[in-house]
């Protein structure tokens, strides 16, 4: 059976920076598709970002991009979220997910998902 575990979260002001890390456990075969969703309370969770092994093509949410940067390390099965300039409506749970292709909502994004991981940004 395969986990992922998210590692970095935690509560920083905002402009700050935060790296978010996931690596999975378990099997060894990689997944295809690597990337993170996140969760407000009370609101849907959402894409944010996700990264193809294969080739290293990569999508963003439009809320996002150009701040926040995904790279994956296909052989170690892990990846990474560096978030820059982070705003408080960045404040959510972040899931890692991993699947064999990608989808930018979380019912269609058929694989794994993480815990959670918290983070809180600051005014």
């Amino acid at each position: 059976q395969v986990h992922l575990v998210e590692s970095g979260g935690g509560l920083v002001q905002a402009g700050d920076s935060l790296k978010l890390s996931c690596a999975k456990s378990g099997e060894t075969f990689s997944w295809g598709v690597m990337g993170w969703f996140r969760e407000v309370p009370g609101k849907e969770r959402v894409f944010v970002a996700a990264i193809r092994a294969s080739d290293g093509t990569t999508w963003y949410s439009n809320s996002v991009k150009g701040r926040f940067t995904i790279s994956m390390d296909g052989a170690k099965g892990t990846v990474s979220l560096q978030m820059t300039s982070l705003r408080p409506d960045d404040t959510a749970a972040y899931y890692c997910v991993a699947g064999p292709q990608f989808a930018d909502t979380p019912n269609e994004f058929i694989g794994e998902w993480g815990q959670g991981t918290q983070v809180t940004v600051s005014s």
